[in-house]
């Protein structure tokens, strides 16, 4: 592995273990300001792992990006979007 790769690599692992300390954030709100949430880096995680010849299901991509089960994180930190934020991601289809 390069150096870049190592460093990406790390930025990654960051960027996963900052999204567990903010679980306050929800992807609704990550989605109206940066065009993408846990889910779409789960899809992303998926299609790497395949372009790296390795099967990784939607769930397990899921589980790595939410760091528990999609299904617990859901339960324990998903609140319902506001009409406020229903409304923004509306006006960015």
């Amino acid at each position: 592995m390069s150096d870049t790769e190592k460093i990406e690599a790390a930025v990654f692992r960051r960027l996963l273990a900052h999204l567990e300390e903010r679980s306050d954030v929800q992807n609704i709100d990550l989605m109206n300001l940066g065009g993408f949430c846990r889910n779409c880096l789960s899809k992303w995680y998926m299609a790497a792992a395949q372009e790296a010849g390795r099967q990784v299901d939607y769930d397990e991509a899921r589980e790595r990006v939410y760091g528990m089960p999609y299904n617990e994180w859901k339960e324990q930190y998903q609140r319902p979007a506001t009409p406020e934020q229903k409304a923004a991601f509306d006006k960015k289809k």
